[in-house]
């Protein structure tokens, strides 16, 4: 009881609760300047931690794609290749097939302009300016560039070095970035509460999860159906086995913390190889978040039209489901991972401020266990199809496990 009251979904929602109720309350005190008071140390804090968060994501880039680079390079095979493409394809795809969904029915949900006829929040008592060390893009740019640059020359020193930043920056995320979220988000909802728009929004983002969830079972339905045709076997001999590793996605919201069973349950499958099971399946419970990544677009598009009044244009959604793809290979395979490793996107490309971070970072955890649970079911989808590819090109199947 005391694990499930402390993980992180619950702890944002408890927040989320907690902040929405205190913004309903404080209106009610009968001097409003005291309401006032207390709603201008509540802007102030929360604008110092978004501060202290938005410091942080070109380390979190940084530290979670180059890493991930080096990783991948090392180890570089023909059949590395393929799993990388068709794991960052299956991403992008369900990104723009998210984004379609997101143009065709966002606009036809009962979403109100978030600004007409709210209180105005108070200003912040003092800015506490925290600049980061570079812009995202740059960060972006130089995790790409770094990364690829170390496994070309072979830069054993680099790559440990990266290894360890990683290993830093994750520390980072779990003892200050994740401890300060359930105040950022109760103060983002006490705002919106006391603002007036939560209570007209939030039937609107209890109906997207819904939209979501059946966005992640569609998506499963294409990748099996993809695998089956390309591999010539039937998917469902793959996905039968699967239901063990979905609830325990579920439950435990990780990819990386599923990958036992997930193994457990594909090597149950009569036709997946052995050989490409024990390489396809660690791998892409690393590189493919599909369900994630689903999710997160629909959830950025539904956003902004609360907080902005419109959805972002169609090139720039593009633009935000390629790289997209790309920082879901290098994301970590822990609760949020995907969201938290593209803060930089979401800030840098749709021009989202705190709140919309805020509700982002909110939405996405509180149905994170189906995301990750797509995530991991997707993968023995791509385990079908690396051991079609494999057939394909008569490779011989190798007796012992690969060595990732």
């Amino acid at each position: 009881m005391k694990k499930f009251l402390t993980s992180l979904p619950v702890r944002l929602l408890l927040a989320i609760i907690a902040g929405i109720a205190l913004g309903l309350l404080i209106p009610l005190i009968p001097n409003q300047d005291i309401g006032n008071g207390v709603m201008q140390v509540v802007v102030t804090l929360k604008y110092i931690m978004g501060q202290l968060i938005n410091f942080c994501v070109p380390l979190i880039i940084i530290g979670f794609i180059a890493p991930s680079i080096t990783k991948l390079g090392n180890s570089a095979t023909r059949m590395l290749g393929v799993a990388i493409a068709i794991a960052y394809v299956s991403s992008v795809l369900a990104a723009l097939l998210s984004m379609t969904a997101g143009f065709a029915i966002i606009p036809n949900l009962n979403i109100a302009n978030s600004a007409e006829g709210l209180r105005e929040l108070p200003a912040v008592a003092f800015q506490l300016d925290i600049p980061q060390i570079m812009p995202v893009m740059s960060a972006l740019v130089f995790s790409v560039l770094i990364g690829l640059a170390a496994v070309w020359t072979k830069a054993d020193t680099t790559t440990k070095v990266l290894i360890e930043f990683q290993n830093i920056v994750l520390d980072v995320v779990k003892k200050v970035v994740i401890p300060v979220l359930p105040f950022f988000i109760a103060a983002t909802f006490m705002g919106l509460a006391w603002e007036g728009s939560i209570t007209k929004q939030l039937p609107v983002f209890l109906i997207v999860i819904v939209i979501v969830m059946v966005g992640h079972y569609i998506w499963l339905a294409v990748l099996y159906g993809v695998a089956g045709i390309y591999s010539g076997k039937n998917p469902w001999e793959v996905l039968r086995h699967y239901g063990p590793a979905y609830l325990t996605a579920v439950g435990t919201m990780s990819s990386a913390a599923t990958l036992a069973v997930a193994l457990q349950c594909a090597g149950r499958s009569k036709v997946l190889r052995r050989d490409m099971v024990d390489f396809g399946i660690p791998l892409f419970a690393n590189i493919h978040l599909c369900g994630s990544v689903l999710t997160e677009v629909f959830f950025v598009m539904t956003v902004s039209k609360v907080l902005y009044g419109e959805l972002p244009g169609l090139g720039t959604m593009i633009l935000f489901c390629v790289l997209l793809g790309v920082f879901a290979i290098g994301a970590p395979g822990v609760p949020g991972g995907t969201v938290m490793a593209s803060l930089g996107l979401i800030i840098g490309v749709l021009g989202f401020g705190e709140d919309g971070t805020a509700l982002m970072l909110a939405v996405f955890a509180l149905q994170d266990s189906f995301g990750t649970a797509c995530n991991v079911t997707g993968d023995g989808a791509l385990t079908l199809m690396l051991t079609g590819y494999a057939e394909r090109h008569h490779m011989e199947e190798q007796a012992a496990p690969v060595d990732l």
